[in-house]
């Protein structure tokens, strides 16, 4: 029985080492870890099968199925994928759901085949799962978190993205945290999503920076919800507001949501349907405001969206848009950004325009523990 095993789960994370998850494909898209290729011993149906033969049976008979469900070329051909995977990332590492039998069946496989002694995550899955689960507590933080804030179109994640002691929570989360913000792709399930933040958390403590800078988000972001003890922690943190003209933001946010999203729909689907599931998208997404709206208000900016649209379509321009986004943020957003901060104005410790901002914010950023 090959031992190689490793339980250095800080190390895996700041050194981003690539693993090979070998669970079966439901378990991987249950939740994974952001380093991690799903390179099955079994696939779902095998893994149902050696399951139900366990529980009727016992472990020996399972362990008996499984070695006769794959066998032949179907063993070879997982040998060789993973084999190709070592072969390209040499630190490779990979685990099973306790670190048990599969694991334990694929390591083996891989040093009979090449001589190689892969490293296996000792207790899995599970015990990686944990010590992430572990990140997340208040408590392990060491960096004093920053918010950032500012009104929609004001350009924060881009600003977030240029300081190295930021955490990116709508990057993680694959979501830009509005009723607007969904991607083309979809977000990670909400166990994906806490691995991807504990790794983003370790990797920042890693770097003993004295600060962390947020977007000032709420606790859920799309689907996907920051644990409740760690969105207090980070709701401690003191306001910084990015501030930029209205026409600014308009334009920022018809960039965004129209030109840029026009593009990636119509790379994705091609012109002609690319252009109504965007449409489809954007239909969908103000139906969400419609209660707080009202059924006037929101009738005008359905009116106001179509009819964009529609001048597009004839004309081949997304000039109109700039309507609709003008009603949008100055009757929606605004009024509900400006409730909120409000209420925090107290934890606002400086406000300014990009510039000013970054400059403010990169001060920060050169003092370290």
């Amino acid at each position: 029985m090959i031992t190689h095993t490793n339980r250095d789960f800080k190390g895996i994370v700041t050194g981003e080492i690539p693993l090979i998850d070998v669970r079966a494909p439901l378990e991987f898209k249950q939740g994974a870890f952001i380093n991690a290729v799903n390179l099955p011993l079994m696939n779902d149906e095998e893994r149902h099968l050696v399951g139900t033969c366990y529980a009727k049976k016992g472990s020996d008979e399972a362990v008996k199925l499984g070695h006769e469900l794959v066998t032949g070329e179907k063993r070879q051909e997982r040998i060789e994928a993973w084999v190709s995977f070592i072969t390209q990332n040499p630190e490779g590492m990979l685990y099973c759901f306790r670190g048990g039998l599969r694991s334990q069946i694929s390591q083996r496989w891989i040093f009979e085949a090449t001589g190689k002694k892969v490293m296996r995550l000792e207790g899995g899955y599970k015990a990686f799962r944990n010590f992430l689960l572990n990140a997340l507590n208040p408590d392990m933080q060491k960096s004093i978190p920053v918010l950032l804030g500012g009104y929609t179109g004001s350009g924060k994640t881009q600003l977030l993205k240029s300081l190295n002691n930021s955490i990116d929570l709508e990057g993680i989360s694959n979501h830009r945290g509005s009723s607007f913000g969904g991607q083309l792709t979809p977000q990670p399930t909400q166990i994906s999503f806490e691995n991807d933040l504990a790794y983003a958390l370790i990797q920042h403590e890693q770097e003993a920076y004295k600060y962390m800078i947020l977007e000032d988000e709420g606790t859920n972001i799309g689907k996907c919800r920051i644990p409740e003890p760690l969105y207090q922690y980070f709701n401690l943190g003191e306001l910084v507001l990015l501030e930029l003209p209205f026409d600014q933001r308009v334009q920022n946010t018809m960039n965004e949501y129209v030109i840029q999203s026009q593009k990636e729909y119509v790379t994705t689907f091609g012109e002609e349907q690319g252009l109504s599931e965007w449409y489809a998208y954007i239909s969908s997404s103000m139906s969400k405001l419609k209660k707080r709206l009202g059924g006037e208000r929101y009738k005008r900016l359905v009116n106001l969206f179509e009819f964009a649209y529609n001048q597009q379509m004839i004309f081949g321009n997304s000039v109109s848009h700039e309507k609709w986004i003008d009603m949008l943020l100055k009757e929606y957003y605004d009024p509900m950004y400006e409730y909120q901060i409000q209420k925090n104005v107290e934890k606002i410790v400086f406000r300014g325009k990009p510039q000013e901002v970054v400059e403010y914010l990169t001060d920060l950023n050169k003092i370290t523990l």
